[in-house]
This record gives structure tokens, sequence and C-alpha cells, in this order.
């Protein structure tokens, strides 16, 4: 290795790029020194590329003036490990990388293949002038292409036989179905430089080839010593050039950004190349790119839900907020009349251990972030309280309940999402449940958006649910269900039959919720109208419904079938073995609340298109 006084690179005269491809194997040390030296070195001489080095060799891809160029490989050479250094060289117009890297890799060019030291042997190299010899006398020999499938599709040696792979590393097993008449002829090997074949030649051979050879130097030296005899069309190199033509210089060839595949112009002509998005080769209709960009959300749900995020103990702060009836109370008053059913000794008992705080400061953490616990501090029983003002309920080491978390997304655009909620599932952090939520979920898992709900399901009723990627888009969304131009249409299984085919309620629904958190039929409450047509009867003395409801209360499907005498089965509070004061989540190993969300049309808020969202029916269907 030369002194670390690195040479400053001459004027450039020819006014071209130079690139050099070069490998060596050979056992080299002090990797970390020589990373540093070559990285100092190239960015003296302004040099572009990649070089990599590892315990088994040397591999580099650089590109600059002439004179930097020249700088580099004397200063290579000087080591006598790299004296006999040979390059592969061509010009272009422009500078084909974008910036320097010197890494240090477990090996110069990927294998995985223990055993394979190109270093101390190697299949036999030929010439190319021999083989262009070989292929003029019509000798009696195997091309093998050991390049990747979309490499051979730019251009390759007539008759050549590709192997048959995306990348290099799936060479071992796409040599082991070779045909067996391989093994007993002469193959030979090529690639862009030559390095994979330094290591698929004892590969083959370890795998029974009897007489295998490497082309050396592989096609780009080929094409310095033969130009274009018995080749095809142009070799692809891994740079901004994408391909170069028998006289080394750059085609027209060009790269898709989303699949590497290289592009002819007649590619680049077709509709269904976009760039940075799709060509011919990966194109896929929208529908198809819908499903994979959903298969890959719904993927994502179930890494983080396994395990469930409110599994692992941690600090809950349970929001109350003080609404405007209880303006100008104190805390402790507050408190026992927005949850009367908590007797005013507990409460006491939680403002005397400081479990009753606010937050300092006005900033609001997002959705399952509570933020530091010294942003918080103790409230007093005394303290007038004031409409708006938020407050926290402190519970250390909470973990919540289990929850089905097989959450699958069913649509993504720009703008909107389209979940199948299953149940049960709360939709926001409330009461015990504060991770363990569908938005608390899917803020994870499309982070940094935070997905609003349009709408709501209760946790036990499964669906369809509807959410805007942003403000603003929710803004457009949101007024649709107040005005009441969505539809919605549910599934409901209850006991019971009902006397006629279609029928309708219209009672009105309490506005506020009992002590025990149920709404009930109530003749001063608000207008409520819910339609319902028969599906199907069971043995059992069930029935199926379909359900549309036209106004949009709390529990209103529910209430109006429980007021009907046809209660939905496996509802906690409202069904036929309903209880008020039941826990309004079920626990998840018990049988489900029969109440599906089946399908929702609104018009998307970008376009104005009337659009449908179907969820999979559920099990209890029949």
């Amino acid at each position: 290795m030369a002194s670390s006084v690195s040479p400053q690179p001459p004027a450039s005269s020819a006014g071209r790029i130079v690139n050099i491809a070069a490998y060596r194997f050979v056992s080299l040390d002090r990797l970390q020194e020589r990373r540093a030296h070559l990285e100092q070195l190239t960015r003296t001489l302004k040099l572009k590329g990649t070089i990599l080095l590892s315990e088994e060799g040397i591999n580099l891809f650089v590109a600059g003036d002439r004179a930097g160029i020249d700088a580099l490989l004397d200063d290579l050479r000087s080591d006598p490990q790299l004296a006999d250094l040979e390059v592969k060289e061509s010009l272009s117009d422009e500078q084909p990388f974008e910036r320097m890297l010197v890494k240090i890799k477990k090996e110069i060019i990927a294998f995985g293949v223990e055993g394979i030291d190109p270093a101390r042997r190697t299949s036999p190299k030929l010439p190319p002038r021999q083989l262009r010899e070989w292929l003029s006398e019509g000798r009696p020999v195997t091309l093998l292409d050991v390049r990747n499938d979309y490499e051979v599709e730019v251009g390759t040696f007539e008759k050549a036989v590709p192997i048959g792979v995306d990348h290099f590393r799936d060479f071992p097993e796409a040599a082991e179905k070779l045909p067996d008449d391989l093994r007993e002829q002469p193959v030979v090997m090529f690639c862009t430089g030559g390095i994979r074949c330094e290591k698929a030649g004892p590969m083959l051979e370890q795998a029974g080839f009897r007489e295998v050879y490497q082309l050396e130097g592989g096609i780009l030296k080929y094409f310095e010593e033969c130009g274009g005899d018995f080749y095809k069309g142009a070799c692809f190199v891994f740079d901004k050039r994408v391909a170069v033509d028998p006289e080394l210089k750059e085609t027209d060839v060009e790269q898709c950004y989303a699949c590497q595949a290289p592009l002819t112009p007649e590619d680049r002509q077709s509709p269904k190349y976009e760039p940075a998005v799709s060509c011919p080769h990966c194109w896929k209709s929208p529908r198809e790119r819908m499903a994979e960009q959903c298969a890959k959300r719904t993927a994502a749900i179930a890494d983080i839900t396994s395990p469930l995020p409110g599994r692992q103990p941690y600090v809950n702060y349970r929001p109350l907020s003080v609404p405007g009836r209880m303006d100008k109370v104190t805390l402790l008053e507050f408190l026992c009349g927005l949850h009367s059913h908590v007797p005013r000794e507990e409460w006491q008992e939680a403002i005397d251990a400081g479990r009753i705080v606010r937050r300092r400061s006005r900033h609001r953490p997002p959705v399952g972030e509570v933020g530091h616990p010294d942003d918080y501090e103790p409230v007093a029983a005394d303290r007038v309280v004031r409409s708006g003002e938020r407050y926290f309920h402190v519970f250390p080491a909470t973990v919540e309940p289990d929850v089905s978390a097989d959450i699958r997304v069913l649509y993504e655009d720009d703008w909107m999402v389209a979940v199948h909620k299953p149940a049960p599932l709360p939709m926001h952090p409330c009461g015990r449940y504060h991770r363990n939520t569908l938005e608390f979920i899917l803020r994870q898992v499309f982070s940094p958006l935070k997905p609003r709900p349009a709408h709501r399901l209760d946790a036990n009723t499964s669906g369809i649910v509807l959410l805007s990627k942003s403000r603003q888009v929710a803004s457009r969304v949101q007024p649709q269900f107040e005005r009441g131009e969505v539809t919605k249409t549910y599934l409901a299984r209850v006991a019971g039959v009902p006397e006629q085919e279609t029928f309708r309620c219209e009672a009105a629904i309490s506005s506020r919720p009992s002590e025990s958190g149920r709404r009930n039929v109530d003749a001063d409450g608000l207008p409520a109208v819910t339609e319902f047509r028969l599906l199907q009867t069971f043995p059992d003395g069930t029935s199926l419904l379909e359900v549309s409801p036209l106004t949009g209360r709390t529990n209103q499907i529910r209430v109006h079938l429980q007021h009907l005498g046809l209660p939905i089965v496996g509802d906690p509070v409202y069904g036929p073995d309903g209880d008020d004061g039941a826990v309004q989540t079920l626990p998840v190993d018990t049988p489900p609340m029969c109440l599906h969300a089946a399908a929702l049309t609104i018009r998307h808020p970008e376009t104005g298109e009337t659009m449908t969202f179907e969820a999979p029916a559920p099990a209890w269907k029949g």
C-alpha cells in the first residue's frame, strides 16, 4: 500500500469519464486500515463508485477522470498482493455513479457456500480469443450464462444456456437442476467481468461437472478483444449506464426504478411504463397493486399485535374530560358526578394517592403516548374545574384484557383506508383499553400518518370501518355521515322470528346513557329510524336480518331490536340474556355478539365517485 500522502489529480484533458472494473481473490489483512486509506484517496481524487474489501480479496467499480483513475491503480498495484490487478476499462460521457463507497464485506461476491476459495483454486480460464476460435470452429461446447435473468435479457452469447436465477446466491440450487448430460461435456461459464465464475466453477466441479472453463475477464474483456462476434445485444453493467455495447459504449437501455429490470426503447413506449412506478416487466393492474399494498399492511398489523401491545405492563393515563354541566364544581364533585357508580371514598383515595393528575403543558401527545411522568402534576380535591379541561386517572402497571387483533386492510388509496374490524376490539382508547384498540394499532402501522375513523362500531361489532388519512380528508368524509348520506348495511342474528319479512322501527332513543352505560327507548329522546329485512331463519329459533340504520344513534340497532323483542344473540347488554351491569367489551374467548357491519357506501372525498366497501361475512351468518 502506498504512503498516506495522496497524489493530487491532474486536470483531465480528454473530457471523458474512465470506468474501470477489477477484482482479485487474494488474502487481505488490515481491512480497516485499507478502507480508511482508500476513502481518503478516492475523495482526494474525486472518484465515485464502490470498492469492496474482504479477507478473500478486492472487488471494485470506479469512475473518474484519467488522472484520478491512474493514480488509484498505481496506489493499489504498489501493494505486492495486488501488483498484477487486471482492469476492464470503458469510457462514458457522464459519471455513472452517485457517490463513493468503500465497504468491508464477508465476501466480495455473495455466494454463501463453504469451502470455495478462488484464491487457492478455481476453474481454468479460457481467453476470449480462444473462445471465439472454438465458436468459429463449431466446437461442441455449452456456454453457461451465470448472471441474473434480468442481465440475460439485455444480451448474451448465441445459444447460451441461462442458469435461471434472480440473484447469484441462488446459483448453487440452480446448478443442481442442470441436465445430467452437461456434466460430461465442456462447459464455458461467463458473467460480466469474471468474478462470479471464480466461485461458480469450483461449485460445478464439486457437483460432478468434468470439464469446466471460465471466460477470462468475462463479457467485458471479450468485447475488448473480440467485439460482438457470436454475441447478441449488450452487456448489463451495475451503474447508471445500465448496459454497454460490444464497443464498450453506453447504450439506450435504461433500468426500471421499481423492479431493476433493463428497459429497451420499446419498453419505455409501453403504456405500462411509468417512471419510478412500473414497467412492462413489473406492471400490475390497480387492483393487483391495491391487493399487494393491503396484504403488506395486514402483515404489518399481525407483527405489531404479536404480542398485543397492551399485554406489556405500562402506566395508563385514562382521560377525564369536564363537560359543560360540571363547570365550576370541585374536582371531587366532578369525579363523583362523572362516574357516580364509583364510591366517593375511592375517588378521594385516588386523589390523596396522587393518581388524579393534569398535564403541565397544553401539548397533547399522540394516541397511545402519554409523555414523561414529569409532564403531569397531582390535583387537589377542592380544585375548581372548568368546562373543557382534561384530567387523568393514573393506573400504574396496567395490563389490558386481550382482544381480537385479526384486523384486515381491505382498501387503501392516498385519501382513505377501509379495514375489517374484528370483535371484540374497541375502536378508541377508553376505560380498560388504551393500546389494545383499533386506533392505536393502526397509528403504529401507518405512522407518521394518523388515520382518523370516520364513524364508529361498538367493541363487540365486527365489520367495515372507514378511516381518513388526514384532517383535510376527514373534513370531506365526516360531513357525509353527519348528513345521513352514507348507506350502511349490517347483518344481525337475533333471537326469535319476525312476523313480517320487512319492517321498520322509529322509536326515539335516550340522548344520555344510564349509569351502567346503556341506552333505552325514550319518547323524549333523539329520533332514530332503522329498517329490517328477514334473510333466513334457523332451527334453533334464531333469524338472520339485514339491517339498514337511517340515523346514527349510539347502540341504535341493538336498542331497536331489543325493543322489538328480537334481541341480538350474544349481546351482553341488550341481548336475550343481557345484563345492565355487564362488561361492555366481551372477553375474547366468549361467543361473539352477532352484529356485523357488512357494507358501507360513500362518495370518494377526492373524485366524488360512489364507492361501496364490503367486509367478509362472519361465521355465525350460517
